[in-house]
């Protein structure tokens, strides 16, 4: 759709549509002006935009980490400020009127103006403070994390760090947390998004191991191994290998099992068996002559055949300035190591 702009007031260039526009305006003229603009704040056209996205009253709420109770009644109050109804509703449907057609179209313009505001102030402002509140997978207690956490809290000292660290799927609305950082691979939901780095998984084992048991250069001779397998936050059996001739499936059977990330790298260099690693956590032992990698000419995918990614995913509330530098200190750092970027 085509518009035209004259001074702050966005107006369809579709006259039906204008017609309508304007009696949703009209149909608040016997209120006063603060009468008008009351509960039609940018919060409840968040809530109506979020309904409609998601199709579902229920969905939205936790989406923006609210109970449905409390969306349901933003949406009642900005339907009756302005006079109309948006939204048409059923047991199993939830669909736009004509009115609420036209006023989806404004409302996601509004909010998107608003994001851009609070994007430049924020940078205007002074030093952040605050707690920053996030989970991470248990193993990063040991690697990376620690040192970006230590460089923004000495340039920043305001800034609080409450880190959980697990190897749960955890989601951070429901754990009140800013965000929630998670290997592997991202999966659907109403979270949003923020990739760190992809990497490889790996197949390693200690010198000490492989002197024993000798060194597996193809799959189809780990069923005559150790294999130690990590079960959180669940138990993979199958695993896909890609090499640059081939693609297969094995099912893994494990002669030792581990929950903890920290855990199962410990047990690989003490040489308890064979385990499956990420590059960025293997790399530096392998360097190091701790670790050496078998079944080097493969790696480990998805059954769609795609590398797993570090990501950390959030609520539609946003993050705050302070959790995003942290997230984009993380990400920076990984550059510079030469890890491997979303896209690339």
């Amino acid at each position: 759709m085509q518009y035209l702009v004259a001074e702050i007031v966005v107006i369809p260039a579709n006259p039906a549509r204008l017609d309508v526009l304007l009696a949703i305006i009209h149909s608040g003229d016997n209120r006063t002006g603060s009468e008008e603009m009351q509960g039609r704040t940018l919060w409840e056209l968040k809530v109506f935009c979020a309904v409609v996205d998601k199709h579902s009253f229920v969905t939205a709420a936790r989406h923006l980490g609210i109970s449905p109770s409390a969306a349901t009644r933003s949406l009642q109050a900005l339907e009756e400020q302005l006079g109309t109804q948006l939204l048409q509703r059923s047991h199993k449907l939830l669909s736009l009127t004509s009115a609420g057609e036209i006023y989806y179209d404004f409302a996601r313009k509004m909010l998107a103006v608003q994001a851009q505001a609070e994007e430049e102030i924020s940078g205007l402002q002074s030093d952040p403070k605050g707690w920053i509140r996030f989970s991470a997978p248990e193993i990063c207690s040991r690697f990376f994390l620690p040192e970006q956490i230590g460089i923004l809290t000495r340039e920043f000292p305001d800034i609080r760090v409450d880190v959980l660290y697990t190897d749960a799927a955890i989601d951070p609305i429901q754990e009140n947390l800013d965000f929630a950082i998670r290997g592997a691979y991202p999966v659907s939901s109403e979270l949003i998004g923020y990739p760190l780095w992809q990497y490889d998984r790996i197949l390693c084992a200690s010198p000490r191991y492989l002197e024993q048991r000798g060194t597996p250069a193809e799959p189809e001779e780990l069923s005559a191994h150790a294999m130690v397998l990590h079960t959180a936050p669940r138990i993979l059996k199958d695993w896909y290998f890609k090499s640059a001739s081939r693609t297969m499936r094995m099912r893994m059977q494990a002669e030792h099992r581990i929950n903890s990330g920290s855990g199962l790298y410990e047990a690989v260099c003490a040489g308890v068996g064979i385990g499956r690693l990420a590059s960025w956590v293997a790399q530096p032992a392998i360097e190091a002559g701790t670790l050496v990698q078998v079944c080097a000419a493969y790696r480990l995918v998805s059954s769609a055949g795609h590398s797993p990614e570090m990501h950390a995913v959030y609520g539609a509330k946003g993050l705050p300035r302070r959790a995003k530098m942290l997230l984009d200190a993380l990400r920076a750092k990984a550059m510079r190591q030469g890890f491997k970027m979303s896209g690339q």
